[in-house]
């Protein structure tokens, strides 16, 4: 099966020589790259809430690179319409009384690997709705999925029926497309499970770390964020190594999946960088303050976050990266990939981050995050666990 998945490698030789390693000046920045890892090229989510879904898929797309395959382009939306599924079916069991969106976690996309398996974007594109190549748009999938959920959780016969599962399934095809039972692929016929064991891709082997001190360090946690509706653990570890982890994991050759807060000003996807600035002119030194003379201190946060030139930022703490969280001022918004390790003109280390919104920003779809900004607004990321040193993994009692 392996000679037969490499039998495409020609196809994608020129979407990945895009994505290869190349020094980049993203306005005053003027990044090299420490390491760049293959990957596929960016995809647009457009008007659907499945950030999660496209994230995933891209850290799958690059797992099947680094384990030695042709690149393929796996169908996001395979992974949506089962957890769809399994999510309508967990808010019901719930009586209603959990998120039922759009929005999900990493893990999601894990559990569905090993419950329902892979299939090619050729195979299962997921739209049976609207013209193919004018995007995805969940909107009124999502109305019609809450609504049925809400009628069945009343349950008007005084017990729910043997249909409703048939009919929830029924809506699923619908909009997403009959899932197949076999398909083929490059000469080959394959199932869904199938496809994914071709790959090497087992959902068991990806975990997610996050660093917060509501929990023990070293312990497994379900993070209380809403679209955290499968409940999913997470690996609980101190902040240095949290992002020593990320940047270790990038250097060794493995991309990983971000999950962080993207409403914060210091964040733009249109300029290419998401960053955390020090506001606070007394804190810099002497140097940078004179930079900003005698302006007011509106005048200052506006010309920091401009971003027209190299901007001090602020050391993050545990104690601040918990407070932030903790009074909703770091929330769980989007779900990015982090391809690459680049390091600014002043040898400070920057993540490479696909993005799957569109392509016309500055970074042209890509944009480069700070530390500092990685420290603060990070919700959790996931990996494959051979990323982790063995200490780490000792320590997490990870197999």
């Amino acid at each position: 099966m392996k000679k037969l998945l490499l039998a495409g490698a020609l196809l994608f030789a020129s979407a990945l020589s895009s994505v290869s390693a190349q020094d980049t000046k993203i306005g005053p920045y003027e990044f090299k790259a420490v390491k760049e890892n293959a990957h596929t090229p960016v995809r647009d989510q457009h008007r659907t809430g499945t950030c999660w879904a496209f994230a995933t898929i891209g850290l799958l797309e690059a797992e099947v690179i680094r384990l030695g395959h042709a690149p393929v382009d796996l169908s996001e939306m395979w992974i949506a319409r089962n957890t769809y599924y399994n999510k309508v079916s967990k808010f019901i069991r719930m009586h209603g009384k959990i998120n039922l969106g759009e929005g999900g976690n990493a893990h999601d996309t894990f559990l569905i690997v090993d419950e329902c398996g892979l299939v090619p974007e050729s195979v299962y594109h997921g739209n049976e709705y609207g013209a193919k190549d004018e995007g995805h748009v969940h909107g009124e999938l999502s109305g019609v999925l809450v609504s049925f959920a809400n009628a069945i959780i009343k349950n008007p016969n005084r017990g729910l029926t043997t249909a409703w599962k048939d009919a929830l399934n029924n809506i699923l095809d619908a909009y997403f497309g009959v899932r197949p039972e076999t398909f083929m692929y490059e000469g080959q016929e394959y199932t869904p499970k199938s496809f994914a064991e071709a790959l090497k891709i087992k959902g068991s082997n990806y975990i997610t770390l996050t660093s917060y001190t509501h929990h023990p360090f070293y312990s497994q946690f379900a993070i209380e964020i809403p679209d955290n509706w499968a409940w999913g653990l997470s690996y609980n570890v101190p902040l240095n190594e949290f992002t020593n982890t990320s940047i270790d994991a990038l250097k060794s050759g493995y991309t990983i999946c971000w999950d962080a807060d993207v409403s914060d000003k210091g964040f733009k996807h249109s300029k290419g960088l998401a960053l955390y600035p020090e506001t606070n002119v007394k804190e810099m030194a002497n140097s940078e303050r004179a930079r900003w003379g005698q302006a007011s201190d509106a005048e200052v946060t506006k010309n920091i976050f401009d971003f027209e030139q190299i901007v001090v930022e602020k050391t993050i703490t545990q104690e601040l990266r918990q407070n932030l969280f903790d009074n909703y001022n770091v929330t769980d918004d989007h779900l990015m990939l982090f391809t690459g390790l680049y390091q600014d003109q002043n040898g400070k280390n920057f993540f490479k981050v696909k993005n799957s919104w569109d392509t016309t920003s500055l970074g042209k779809g890509y944009l480069w995050c700070s530390v500092p900004f990685y420290e603060v607004a990070t919700i959790a990321v996931s990996l494959h666990k051979d990323a982790l040193s063995a200490e780490l993994r000792n320590k997490l009692n990870i197999k």
